[in-house]
């Protein structure tokens, strides 16, 4: 049985994870997180853009260090420099990428393998039920095998400060994307200003989240730039459950993003 406390390892994702949750949460900071992490880990790593409303903080802007990294991009035709205003267009790449890993994960794996080289397709939905209601078109393909929705929630983010509040968004995008949440990943922060304080005092957030959203707690992220800073690391960790250490890549444009 999987520990209350226990690190979150990436090596337990299904083979299809859906990121959703409210603008401006940190959902695309949190996509790429996985999708390089696991790509590390010996995944064969897809991400799929489906963000088809917000013309900023995508994923697909992150294309070379995607690249770098092995990860393959599914992103929609608007995406790309200069491009950003373009009328957005899903691309036909996301179902067949979806079936394949949902293939791959059906077929008997060498023992000592494990989920080295097993197909991941991480999807990067749109903020709110609006971006959800692109992703319902998938839908059938994605209940089609095993997967996780993780719901993205940021105590500080406004109008999603209280559990509540980001219980009822919760409850929007399940019903606009005609998928179920299966559990919640806490990804408070305030940019350059986070600090261990800051990360600590956002727990009970994400745990009352999740409890009243009766689901469990995937992970609560922890910006290791900010942690860094302070010299606390280890305390960080030890006082974060289901800590998920994570780079911030996604920033405002005056503010560096992490090595």
């Amino acid at each position: 049985m999987e520990r209350e406390t226990a690190p979150f390892e990436v090596s337990s994702l299904a083979p299809v994870v859906v990121v959703v949750g409210h603008y401006g949460v940190g959902k695309t900071n949190f996509a790429l997180n996985l999708a390089l992490d696991a790509a590390a880990a010996g995944r064969a790593v897809t991400l799929a853009d489906m963000d088809v409303v917000n013309p900023y903080f995508r994923s697909s802007e992150y294309a070379a260090v995607l690249d770098a990294a092995g990860v393959r991009l599914v992103a929609p035709v608007f995406a790309g420099a200069g491009t950003s205003l373009d009328v957005p267009s899903l691309t036909g790449a996301v179902v067949p990428a979806i079936q394949a890993a949902y293939a791959e994960a059906a077929a008997p794996a060498p023992v000592a393998s494990g989920a080295v080289g097993r197909p991941l397709v991480i999807i990067d939905a749109g903020g709110d039920d609006v971006g959800a209601t692109a992703l319902a078109r998938f839908a059938g393909a994605i209940q089609a095998g095993p997967h996780e929705v993780i719901y993205v929630a940021n105590a500080f983010r406004n109008l999603t400060q209280e559990p509540a509040e980001a219980v009822a968004v919760l409850h929007e995008i399940e019903a606009k994307s005609r998928l179920a949440v299966t559990a919640v990943a806490g990804n408070s922060h305030l940019q350059g200003e986070t600090c261990l304080g800051h990360i600590i005092e956002s727990v009970p957030f994400a745990q009352m989240t999740a409890a009243q959203a009766g689901l469990p707690l995937r992970c609560i992220t922890v910006p290791m730039s900010a942690i860094r800073r302070e010299n606390a690391e280890a305390a960080a960790l030890a006082a974060v459950p289901k800590s998920y250490p994570v780079r911030v890549l996604v920033s405002v444009p005056w503010a560096p993003a992490d090595a």
